[in-house]
This record gives structure tokens, sequence and C-alpha cells, in this order.
């Protein structure tokens, strides 16, 4: 790997230290007997619009917790234990539920879409959300999980160019770098769903009687027995809307082309919905996307965005400034849904997919990709489970072994730069998981719910309250307190603010958004 060589070089080195890791970290409220938890975002956390670290998702129930970004994940995961107990602090009998999959949900109607304010900005995210909600259900946007971001130090992307003599700007080399990871992952995820995978398991109630092939564990909870991630199989993040939306892509300008045209296609079921009922807005459009965002991808590429600008007006403008991973199960094991060892692994697994060759690809590797994924998440753990590499069969725990060992010389990389052996540990304990298919989360869960009569709701609510328990037995310092009040004050005064001083109507401001089309862009 001859980029792995150029880092391991003293004058080097050290660029590894200087990339940036946060965590969003999603999180149901529920009651005290396990119920979603229908009361508002709690006014003591701030707002949910201009708060830096505490928002909500799709549902005034379905919290969001943000880090800043940090050098070192530790750093970062240390943030999110604080965050998590000041919001204990605000939630009485409510409790974060510790599971990707949901808890028990009202009818449909009743799951309160989230609410940002009167101001333009808060509308539009509101109206987003009211059209997801007619466009895939209420039910799918409860289900939450863990997005991990990652970038390397722009400095070293320059060290790269230079040395590989690339043409090009130093923003067009880094952004099409981060494409290369992203072709890299697209081949590799599958192995963090057989890794990582925490949820083969759902509560019966979620489907809402709709036909399913899974298999019932007890009379209140469904499940596949060598699953890992039902959360990212077809029961779960999927649209047939979106299907094909964004084929393999080789340069970032492919990305930004297929989002551009999906939000300016219209879609004729969305069509029929509309725009606007009874004289209230209730989609953005009848497009196949509403908003960039909407497409449900298990990484992105990202940059961070400006009020008001489209996703990819930033990308456009400044390149891509680091990848969003976002097929990352809630751990139901850990307090703050994911661990250190598992960030660790992740670090090591993402540098390998920037600094390995990743060549071009087409749609029949994207075929082949697409089923290696879905396979793993159905039935990952199964014995002898094959998946396809280049169109030849090879077992899942011979091609994981293999990338373990691949893996291993950039732990080692990141190992000496720290001057500890952490990421070789981490990497160790993943292909043990590979030898002992029962040391997976996926299989744990299966366990755990063996031991509560097997119904994922009282596995659940344990484990929810078990990590309840822990937030609430270690109260902030005066100074943590102080820090997260005057985050939730701030914020506040910046909604009120945002909607004292906007001008115009609602309508047209709409307008002007539909007028910034991707298609105005660089694209």
């Amino acid at each position: 790997m001859r980029r792995l060589a150029l880092l391991d070089a003293d004058a080097h080195r050290d660029l590894l230290a200087q990339g940036l890791r946060g965590i969003e970290r999603e999180t149901l409220r529920a009651d005290a007997h396990g119920n979603l938890a229908l009361t508002p975002h709690p006014r003591v956390l701030g707002s949910a619009l201009t708060h830096p670290q505490i928002t909500t998702d799709y549902s005034e129930s379905l919290l969001e917790f943000i880090t800043p970004a940090e050098h070192d994940i530790a750093t970062a995961l240390t943030e999110l234990d604080a965050i998590h107990r000041f919001v204990y602090t605000a939630l009485g009998d409510e409790i974060l539920w510790s599971q990707s999959m949901p808890c028990r949900l009202p009818d449909e109607e009743a799951i309160p879409i989230a609410w940002y304010g009167t101001s333009h900005i808060g509308m539009i995210k509101h109206v987003y959300r009211r059209g997801l909600a007619l466009r895939y259900g209420k039910n799918m946007q409860c289900i939450a999980g863990i997005h991990y971001n990652f970038s390397l130090a722009e400095h070293l992307w320059r060290v790269l160019q230079a040395a590989e003599q690339a043409p090009g700007s130093a923003m067009d080399f880094q952004s099409e770098s981060y494409i290369a990871l992203i072709r890299n992952f697209h081949r590799y995820s599958w192995l963090l769903m057989y890794l990582f995978g925490a949820s083969p398991a759902l509560s019966t109630q979620f489907l809402r009687g709709q036909p399913h092939r899974l298999e019932t564990l007890s009379g209140d909870t469904l499940y596949l027995p060598y699953a890992t991630s039902l959360r990212m199989s077809d029961l779960g993040y999927q649209s047939n809307a979106q299907a094909g939306l964004v084929p393999p892509y080789n340069t970032l300008h492919d990305y930004m082309l297929s989002l551009s045209r999906a939000v300016r296609q219209p879609y004729p079921p969305y069509e029929k919905i509309g725009t606007r009922r009874d004289g209230e807005w209730i989609q953005i459009n009848s497009n196949v996307l509403q908003i960039e965002n909407e497409f449900y991808a298990t990484i992105r590429p990202k940059r961070v965005i400006q009020t008001g600008e489209r996703p990819v007006e930033a990308l456009c403008a400044r390149g891509v400034q680091y990848i969003e991973v976002r097929c990352l199960d809630v751990d139901p094991f850990e307090p703050l849904g994911i661990g250190l060892e598992t960030s660790r692994f992740l670090d090591a697994f993402l540098l390998y997919c920037a600094l390995e060759d990743s060549p071009p690809t087409n749609d029949a590797e994207g075929r082949e990709n697409a089923e290696n994924f879905a396979r793993t998440v159905k039935e990952g753990r199964r014995p002898g489970l094959a998946l396809q590499r280049g169109g030849a069969a090879i077992e899942l725990q011979a091609w994981g072994l293999e990338l373990i060992e691949k893996i291993r010389p950039v732990a080692a990389l990141l190992d000496a730069q720290r001057g500890e052996d952490v990421h070789a540990r981490a990497l160790q304990n993943q292909l043990n998981k590979l030898q002992s298919p029962q040391l997976t989360p996926s299989a744990r869960v299966l366990a755990a719910l063996a031991s509560n009569g097997g119904s994922f709701a009282n596995f659940a609510m344990r484990q929810s309250a078990v990590h309840a328990a822990d937030f609430r037995a270690r109260p902030l310092s005066e100074d943590e307190r102080a820090f997260y009040t005057s985050l939730a004050q701030t914020s506040m005064t910046e909604q009120e603010r945002m909607e004292r001083t906007q001008v115009g109507s609602f309508d047209e401001f709409i307008t002007d958004y539909h007028s910034r089309t991707p298609s105005q862009l660089c694209v």
C-alpha cells in the first residue's frame, strides 16, 4: 500500500492525529412502561432548531445528540456521555431507548412530528418531515442509529497529492479521494454489519400487520436467527422510489448529478399526494426527493453547510470535507450506543478504505456490493455463508479474516502515532468475532432475549433502565451543568431572534428554495 508507506515516515505520521471524528447518536424518548413518550421536546434542553449538540430527528420524541468534531474519538465519546447526563436532568420518569428498533409506538397519526418553531428555516424542516410521513410512514422514521463522522487532515491530502503528482486543484484531489474511500466502503461495509449489527429482532407491533418473512421468537417478538441488522434490511430504511437513484459513482460530479436529478424529477405517487392540503404545506415538493438528505445512503460525502444552504451547494462550492457513516446500529450493551473499541476499529477501517487502491466501479459491482450487504444484514452469522467477490463465491468468514489482516498495518500505523496498542487490540477483538460468531452484538442480543422470555420489549426496557441508572448516578459538575444550560439558553435566544427578524412569507421562502435547485449549480 503506497500511501501507507508514505504516511509511516516520521515526517508525516503526526498528520494522522490531525483528522477529526464526531458522533451523532439518535435515541427515542420512552415512558416508564416502554411506550413512545408523546411529550414535547423538553424546553430546558434548548431549541431543537439551533442547539449545536441536542436536537431532534424525525419525531419530537426522537432525540439526536451531536458531538463536536475532535481529533481523538475518545474525547468525542466523553462529550457524548456528558450530553446524555445533561439530558437526563430534564427527562423526569422518561428514559432513552437503548435499541435501534423502536419501543412500543402509538397509532401512526399519534406519533408527533418534530417541531422547530415558526421561522422559515424551522417550518421547512417540519414540512420536510410531514412529507417523510406521507412517503414512508412514521414507523420507519422512528428507527434510530449511530452516525460516525470521519475526516483526515487537509494537509495529509496535500502530501499525498504531491507524492502522487496528481493534477488538479487541492480541493478536487481531496474530494475525489473521499469518493474513492466511499467506493471501498461499499465494497467492504458488509463487514461492519457482521461485526456491529445489533438488531436481529423487533417488536411484532412495529410491522402493524404488514407481510414479512420473519420468524416468531415470542408472542411479541419477531426475528431472523442469523440476522445482524434488520434495521438495515428491507424492513428498515428502504424506499422503492429511491431504488437505483444514485448508481455506483466514480466522481463527486456523478454523485451530485444523480442527487440533483432526483430533487427535480417528479414522482407520480407523490404528485398524487400534492404539496398542500387544506391550505397547509404537507411536503416540500412532489419529486423523488424533497431535499438531498432524503436519500437513504449508508455513507455520504459531506461539507458543513451554512444556514439555509443546500448540501449539494456546499459540496459544489467547497468540496468534500468529511464522510458520514450511517449504517451503524445502536449498540444496546453500550450506554452511549457505541463504545470506544468500536470507534477505534472504525478509524482503522476507514483509514484503510482511504489508503487502499480504489479502482473505478460499475453497475455490476454495485449490484454485487448491495447483495453482499443485504445477505449479511439478514443472515450474516449463518455458518458457511458465501458472498460474491468479482463474480466468484467466497465465505464471509474467510473474506473477513483476510480484510482484518489487510487492516492490521493501518492499525499499527495509528498505534505508532499514539504510542499505544489500542487499535491493534480493537482489531483483535473483531477477529475474535469472525472466528466466534456468538461474540457479535447480534448474537449477544438473541442470547439476552432468550433470558428475557424471548421478548424484545422486555430486554430493551431492561437495558434502557440500566443505562438510565448509570447516567443518573453520575450528575454533571457545576461547570458542566452551567455549560449545557448556557448552550440551551443561547439556542432559545437564537431561535427567537430568527422568528422575530425574518421577512417575507413562507410561500416566498419555499419558492426561493426551489429556485436554487442543484440544476443551477456546478453539476
